[in-house]
């Protein structure tokens, strides 16, 4: 359980609860997300990476083909556990750990890449700035990877996240608008920012995936009861069944942030 004031106001939530759904419903990034990666250099042939908050191993996955050798590491036991089903399964060779990403103790310069794809505001950046620079290569980079969905310009999108809120007001995962990913000062000490993009995708689901990919959220399937997950899917689904066709995309936008170890 990982509680943090500055996220749904200090209300727990676990990522491991919600891991089945997660693996399933939340593997969504479009094609143009990797290659927009792709091209700044990142995750390439050649490269030793580590993913932290890999999750099910989202970024390594879908990324092994470039050719990179892949670590990844996440605090929720279940996640990894995910992971490295997914992988195997892919026949994919992926080394993946449970570990928080303030405990990581890699040797100094192992990595050429670290990817940190919708986790880097979870961090205790004090400890993890120097972290990151030590694991880091010469030269080596951070690659800040983020999509969310536009709740104000999406209507099903919009609906949803209504719903989320009805069951959980304390969520703060809401209201998304453009931005790029805040980088805190501490890392001016060790890093220099090299890249900073915002652009938007469509993402294509059907009801049922739409409806997995929302109840494998933070607000939902890592922070409610199992009963309470029951009733929001219940009314979800009965919403999408008036509002949304079978299959439909949802507007969101993507952001990457490129810093590099100085």
């Amino acid at each position: 359980m990982i509680n943090n004031d500055k996220i749904d106001n200090g209300k727990g939530f676990d990522w491991g609860k919600t891991s089945s759904d997660y693996a399933k419903y939340r593997d969504i990034y479009p094609e143009e997300f990797y290659q927009k990666i792709l091209s700044l250099g990142i995750c390439k042939n050649g490269q030793n990476v580590l993913d932290i908050g890999t999750g099910t191993g989202v970024i390594p996955r879908n990324m092994y083909r470039f050719g990179a050798k892949f670590t990844g590491t996440d605090i929720a036991e279940n996640q990894i556990e995910q992971a490295k089903i997914l992988a195997k399964n892919s026949d994919m060779d992926i080394d993946f750990l449970c570990c928080p990403t303030e405990k990581l103790d890699f040797p100094d310069e192992s990595f050429d890449v670290i990817t940190a794809c919708q986790c880097f505001f979870y961090f205790d950046h004090d400890i993890t700035a120097p972290k990151l620079h030590k694991m880091l290569k010469k030269g080596g980079k951070v690659a800040l990877l983020y999509m969310a969905w536009l709740p104000f310009e999406d209507e099903i999108a919009g609906m949803s996240e209504n719903l989320i809120l009805k069951y959980n007001p304390d969520w703060t995962g809401c209201k998304e608008t453009r931005h790029e990913i805040f980088v805190p000062d501490v890392y001016d000490k060790y890093f220099k920012r090299i890249h900073n993009e915002v652009f938007d995708v469509k993402v294509p689901f059907t009801r049922e995936s739409w409806n997995g990919r929302i109840k494998a959220c933070r607000g939902i399937g890592a922070s409610l009861s199992e009963e309470k997950i029951a009733e929001f899917e219940k009314e979800h689904k009965e919403m999408l069944s008036k509002i949304a066709p079978d299959e439909f995309d949802i507007l969101h936008y993507c952001a990457i942030s490129v810093i590099e170890k100085i």
